[in-house]
């Protein structure tokens, strides 16, 4: 919770804000903070274990310009439980401690996903109660630990196959069949009743038959009562290729109740980057987070990485660079501008979000 002079502060500053010009250069430190929670979203960022420890400048980055953080590998199941009931909770502490030290919100991320898992639970044999009794086991560990510390959890990470409207064939799914996410859903609010469970998924910001697949997903979900509160858009973004519609694809969930998140947001540039990329970068994260601000029930925009230096686009995407607002000397880039401008050119008229 925040004082009532920083509450104040910050609504003069956005109010400030709407009567200059837009801005030109990188904000101020503290400016984005201010700015995000005036209109009642959170601004957050993808953080990793090494650099969190031991970096000061990273650190600082991630005070100074965010509002919550994501653990981006070390909440996931191979790093929290590499062999069965044998937990390390070291860089989930770490994250968590960080946090809260420094009044940042947390997503927890992720509880079910066909990457990064163990090697005893993913070569594992599993009968359909040996397997749900895994699940229950992991999700009471992990959730109960850090009830009422973390926001929001991804529950269910990418349940679609890549390019297609079915569901993945991932070992949930192979064991206890497609009704594995409302049990997980189900169990994970068992444990964590205050938090809010999502669905994370790529691939679905442009609409089209993936989209569309998990729109029928989620009514049936709700249909029955499973407790599901808000669908994760990942924004992994080609320049050139952010959807003018996102806010479009974002209503039609929230149409049904849920909230959204913006949750792992980079635009990568093909290499070598023509002189005007960075600034068209630029623009398009404005988009994003306008897109965001235009939705009452989007609640968050995350990066993913909180420079290019840390970021996993070189390792996975030969041939593509500069995706996220800081370079690799943690130099503020157009696009952290380009956010900038999107949360001071528009006034704070969004319905509040339960």
């Amino acid at each position: 919770m925040f004082t009532a002079i920083a509450l104040c502060v910050a609504a003069f500053l956005a109010t400030a804000l709407l009567s200059v010009d837009l801005p030109s250069g990188p904000p101020d430190e503290g400016e984005l903070p201010a700015m995000a929670r005036t209109h009642d979203i959170e601004l957050g960022v993808a953080v990793a274990i090494n650099p969190l420890v031991h970096d000061r400048e990273y650190r600082s980055v991630i005070t100074e310009n965010y509002t919550s953080v994501t653990a981006e590998n070390t909440m996931k199941w191979e790093h929290v439980q590499p062999q069965r009931h044998r937990f390390d909770w070291s860089g989930p502490d770490t994250v968590v401690g960080f946090a809260e030290s420094n009044d940042l919100n947390i997503r927890g991320h992720t509880l079910l996903w066909h990457n990064q898992l163990p090697s005893w639970l993913a070569q594992g044999s599993w009968s359909r109660d040996e397997l749900r009794q895994v699940m229950r086991e992991h999700l009471r560990a992990l959730l109960g630990r850090y009830r009422g510390d973390i926001s929001a959890w991804d529950v269910i990470n990418e349940p679609f196959e890549d390019t297609t409207p079915h569901l993945r064939e991932n070992l949930w799914y192979r064991v206890l069949g497609p009704d594995y996410i409302a049990e997980a859903l189900s169990m994970a609010h068992e444990f964590d009743p205050e938090a809010k469970l999502y669905i994370n998924e790529f691939g679905i910001e442009g609409g089209g038959d993936k989209t569309d697949a998990l729109y029928a997903l989620v009514q049936d979900l709700l249909r029955r009562d499973v407790p599901l509160h808000g669908i994760g858009f990942q924004g992994h973004f080609v320049h050139g290729n952010v959807p003018e519609d996102l806010a479009d694809h974002m209503r039609r969930f929230t149409d049904l109740g849920l909230e959204v998140s913006v949750t792992e947001l980079d635009i990568r540039i093909p290499e070598p980057p023509r002189e005007d990329a960075l600034e068209e970068q630029a623009d398009e994260y404005r988009r994003v987070v306008e897109a965001c601000l235009d939705v009452p029930r989007c609640v968050n925009v995350t990066v993913w990485g909180v420079s290019d230096q840390h970021s996993w686009v070189p390792e996975w995407f030969p041939g593509y660079t500069d995706a996220l607002p800081f370079d690799e000397d943690y130099g503020p880039k157009p696009a952290l501008s380009g956010m900038t401008e999107a949360l001071s050119r528009r006034p704070s008229q969004r319905r509040p979000h339960p």
